[in-house]
């Protein structure tokens, strides 16, 4: 394990592992910790650079990395299965090129890419924070003409990372920037934030989903424009904790939601329509997420929200 960043109370490890002679790791992870308690990971997976695992003050871990159920949900991830990039052709048209970023396989006709990190840095916010740079690139397939895949888009991932007592808050802010040609994402239910609970907390083993409508449940939720949804339930030595979602309202004008009791959360910009990325342009989307101890309740989620929205002015 070797250090990467340090700081007075933060340190980003390199979590690599000694490897018999001749073999390799096709992945990697990086640990941030703080005061020596670790907070959470940023994984490069096979398919994509995603969040885990995260935890919560007490040492709770409340996602789950590649479930049985549906391997391709990352614990805390960015993805979009409708990817349609604009190749010029003669006399000034184009064609798409249609991928998808959701799936590590072909999805319903479109063939996967990946969002493979290029770059990341990390630098001190006061003495109590921790901002994260990641850079990354949507690669497409290899295919013809294209050995190494067509650079789909760039993406800028920011990650904030602070602190209370009893929860751990996370504001990401991606930018996913056009490369050499226009894109359209979306519409589709797969995108663009996503977050998959611990299998302890699902709604089968006595855990809660709700919204600040006071409406409990996947199918209840799945399709209203909630302002934030909280997963809560078990994760073991009878305690409960939970993971809360806040999209920022300004980056979602047709928000919706996806929700399920088996535990995972998707909410996103182009959920009921797709959208439009022109070169020079960015699609910015932002989010809180709260890893906290307890229920909503106790962590007063719906006073976090609020505590949000002023903060954004």
């Amino acid at each position: 394990m070797t250090v990467d960043f340090k700081f007075d109370r933060f340190t980003l490890t390199d979590d690599s592992i000694a490897l018999p002679k001749g073999a390799w790791a096709r992945t990697h992870r990086r640990t941030l910790r703080k005061d020596g308690r670790p907070v959470l990971a940023l994984t490069q997976g096979r398919c994509r650079s995603y969040v885990y695992p995260l935890f919560t003050p007490a040492g709770y871990p409340v996602t789950t990395e590649s479930p049985a159920d549906h391997p391709h949900h990352n614990s805390f991830w960015i993805a979009a299965d409708h990817v349609h990039c604009r190749m010029p052709v003669a006399a000034g048209g184009y064609e798409e090129y249609t991928y998808n970023f959701y799936l590590d396989e072909t999805f319903q006709g479109r063939a996967p890419g990946q969002i493979l990190e290029t770059d990341l840095k990390a630098e001190a916010v006061g003495n109590d924070s921790l901002r994260i740079t990641q850079s990354l690139e949507w690669r497409g397939p290899i295919e013809w003409a294209a050995p190494a895949g067509r650079l789909a888009a760039r993406e800028t991932r920011i990650f904030l990372i602070g602190s209370k007592p009893n929860m751990h808050v996370i504001d990401v802010e991606s930018r996913l920037a056009s490369a050499d040609w226009d894109f359209t994402l979306g519409p589709t239910r797969h995108a663009y934030f996503n977050v998959r609970v611990a299998d302890s907390m699902i709604i089968a083993f006595g855990g809660l989903v709700q919204d600040d409508g006071r409406r409990t449940g996947g199918e209840a939720i799945t399709g209203t424009r909630a302002r934030w949804v909280d997963f809560s339930g078990p994760v073991g030595a009878g305690q409960t904790a939970g993971l809360a979602v806040f999209p920022n309202p300004r980056d979602h004008e047709d928000l919706s939601w996806f929700v399920a009791d088996w535990g995972v959360v998707t909410v996103g910009p182009f959920r009921l329509k797709g959208r439009l990325v022109l070169q020079g342009e960015e699609l910015v989307a932002r989010y809180r997420v709260i890893a906290h101890d307890g229920g909503a309740a106790e962590a007063d989620v719906a006073g976090e929200f609020e505590a949000y929205l002023k903060e954004m002015g």
